[in-house]
């Protein structure tokens, strides 16, 4: 039941993007399609389900004077693997992510669920808090790249969405948009919170 809560917590009351707001830089970034969305989203669960393990099976073996550097290798390992397989098999995505998949690194989400959790809790219980909070963060970085791509591009996933006629915003697909497409989704999101307590 415990890992349970764990998971949910990442997934709607503590999600990374629209509560807690942690990894900006990839969610404003990447976010001008939901494809990229989902797979910066994907590719960033997976370094944190994997760092978040490896960290709870290590933390009894790494010093406290060199444990934030130990964290950052770890988490370069995974992010390592993920920018190979990505250029490998999935070129296309890996050209649009560029710069920000190697940043992964450096996202301040990793590395505190790192800190926060996993360096005092096990292996499961640091899985189930990894998934929750990767799948949460991918979460929000599919459904701000869906609102953009909808509102600028007039599709979704490269599928239209709108007639050919219609008028888009081209506003949304640019950088600008993405600080205005999450402002509102926050602000409705807060809406929504606040009708239902």
């Amino acid at each position: 039941m415990n890992q349970f809560k764990n998971f949910t917590k990442g997934l709607i009351k503590e999600n990374p993007v629209f509560v807690l707001l942690l990894g900006m830089c990839p969610v404003l970034g990447v976010t001008s399609s939901a494809i990229n969305g989902m797979g910066m989203g994907l590719a960033t669960a997976f370094v944190l389900v994997m760092s978040n393990m490896a960290i709870a099976l290590i933390k009894n073996v790494i010093p406290d004077k060199v444990r934030i550097p130990a964290f950052v290798v770890v988490i370069a390992s995974f992010v390592t693997v993920v920018e190979m397989v990505m250029e490998g098999f999935l070129p296309d995505l890996y050209n649009q992510l560029g710069l920000f998949i190697p940043l992964i690194v450096v996202n301040c989400l990793i590395l505190g669920r790192a800190e926060a959790f996993a360096s005092k809790n096990n292996v499961i219980s640091s899985f189930f808090d990894g998934l929750g909070m990767g799948l949460g963060f991918t979460l929000g970085l599919v459904v701000l790249g869906a609102t953009r791509e909808i509102l600028g591009a007039g599709t979704i996933f490269n599928v239209p969405f709108v007639g050919e006629d219609a008028n888009t915003l081209l506003l949304f697909v640019l950088p600008p948009g993405a600080f205005i497409a999450l402002g509102y989704l926050i602000a409705g999101i807060n809406q929504l919170k606040k009708v239902n307590n």
